[in-house]
Parts: C-alpha cells; sequence; structure tokens
C-alpha cells in the first residue's frame, strides 16, 4: 500500500470535538516542516542544475493533476507579480486544462500523452525545465510527461510523496517528501500538499534570488499592480536611500520600479 493511502493515525474522527479536530491536525502538520527537511540535499540538487538552465534562458514548467497541478500553477502565477518576471518564466499546467483549476476533469490525470501535447504548445526545448508533481507518485499525466520530456533532453524533477514511485524514476532530480499517512485517510491535499507547496516555494524562491530579482531582502522587480505594493514599493526605497517617504514614492512614479529608482539615486 501506497504510504498516502494508509489508515490515518487518528480514528472515530466524526466523533472528535471542533477543538480535538483542530489539535489533531495541527499536530499532524507540525510533522510535514520536518519532512521536507529530509530532502533538503536533494532539493539543492535540483535549484542548481536547474538555475544552470534558467540564468541562459530556460524555463521552468510544471506539470500535475488536481490537487498537484493546482499548487504548480499557485506557485508559477505568483512569480511574475513578485519577482518581475515575464509569465512564460515559470508556467504551471494542469491535467484537464484551465477549467480543471476550479473543477474536476474527469479522467484527465490518466492520459498519458497530455501532458507532452500541453508542453508542446509552449515551444518547449532542451533549455527547459519540467517538475512533474503527484502525491501519489503514479499520475500518467505526469509519468508520460517527464518521459517524453527525457528523450527530448530537457531536466526532469519531481515533487511525490511515497518512496520509489514510478514518477520518482521517470525523474532526473526526485524530491521525495515522505509525510506519513494523512488526518483523512487518503486526503493527500493536507499533509502531502503542504509539503508539495513548501518545496515549490523554495525552489522558485531560491531560483529567483539566484537569478538576481531579489537585493538584500527586498522584491525589487516586483510589479506595482496595486496600492499597497505601491506602497511597499516606497518604503523599500526610503529605508534602501533612507531618504523621506515622499521622496521616495516620487521615486518609484518616476522609475516605475524599486530597482530602478535605487540605481538611479546611487549613479
Amino acid at each position: 500500500m501506497k504510504v498516502t493511502e494508509s489508515s490515518s493515525n487518528y480514528d472515530n474522527l466524526d466523533k472528535m470535538s471542533t477543538n480535538e479536530l483542530l489539535n489533531a491536525i495541527n499536530s499532524e502538520d507540525r510533522t510535514v516542516a520536518e519532512s521536507v527537511e529530509r530532502i533538503i540535499a536533494a532539493v539543492e540538487r535540483f535549484i542548481d542544475a536547474c538555475y544552470d538552465r534558467m540564468k541562459n534562458g530556460g524555463r521552468l514548467f510544471y506539470i500535475g493533476a488536481g490537487t498537484s497541478g493546482r499548487l504548480g500553477i499557485v506557485d508559477a502565477s505568483e512569480c511574475p507579480p513578485t519577482f518581475g518576471v515575464d509569465h512564460g518564466v515559470v508556467v504551471g499546467l494542469i491535467a484537464g486544462g484551465d477549467s480543471a483549476i476550479r473543477k474536476a476533469v474527469e479522467n484527465a490525470e490518466d492520459d498519458y500523452d497530455q501532458a507532452w501535447i500541453d508542453l508542446s504548445k509552449h515551444n518547449i526545448n532542451e533549455n527547459d525545465t519540467i517538475i512533474g508533481i503527484a502525491a501519489s507518485g503514479s499520475t500518467p499525466y505526469v509519468i508520460g510527461g517527464l518521459k517524453k520530456a527525457n528523450k527530448s533532453g530537457l531536466l526532469t524533477g519531481s515533487i511525490t510523496c511515497n518512496p520509489n514511485n514510478p514518477i520518482e524514476k521517470e525523474s532526473s532530480y526526485p524530491m521525495t517528501v515522505i509525510v506519513g499517512p494523512e488526518f483523512v485517510t487518503g486526503s493527500t491535499r493536507m499533509k502531502a500538499g503542504t509539503a508539495q507547496k513548501l518545496v515549490l516555494n523554495m525552489i522558485s524562491t531560491s531560483l529567483m534570488i539566484k537569478l538576481g530579482h531579489v537585493k538584500g531582502n527586498q522584491m525589487v522587480d516586483m510589479q506595482l499592480s496595486n496600492n499597497k505594493l505601491v506602497d511597499r514599493g516606497a518604503k523599500m526605497i526610503q529605508e534602501s536611500l533612507s531618504i523621506n517617504y515622499n521622496q521616495a514614492k516620487a521615486l518609484l512614479k518616476k522609475y516605475g520600479s524599486v530597482r530602478k529608482a535605487i540605481d538611479s539615486y546611487n549613479k
């Protein structure tokens, strides 16, 4: 039996009080970060290999189904506003297409060939990197995509939650987080999903930092898409240049980005 399908450490959930439910879920969730910690070396190896390609123009693609696919899309969609990169630099693809983001598409994850068809629409090339995301490690959509990617000379990684799974074997850089049984038996949107989100955060954030989109600890390339972010950008400039807020906001308005404003002042 897959670890992700094994019986919960708890029974009679339907008889628990709200407080008991919350404390038990929280207790299980606290183990996830420790599980991720055990695979940091594997994540590091993948990031360094991916960075070598991305610094030369390569892109990063996530492929997955269900919750795993949605987590990839969430992570990819946050990269442009947070780090100022184009939407095509980090791309999330889900079995069943965009409609599957909100509502499951029947049998979409069982299509072995569709991931490569989806990837091919992006003019995929040997500089690109593919990460297959699947808690079970056995999703046909992901297996087929990784197989094709390997044959085409792409770099491949995977984020899964069962040991010795098929997707892991199709990945050059497997990242396998063993989180154990879910609180609700088989509900991998819980601990497995949290683990996948943590690893995705590590990957995209580390890559964006290494690619130069963070200065010190600031998101100097973030998109100024709302008043909150404009305010944050002005405060970043204010702190960096030791000037007053109004001066900082005027610089931000003039140059359109935190980085350009700071660089202009330092010339």
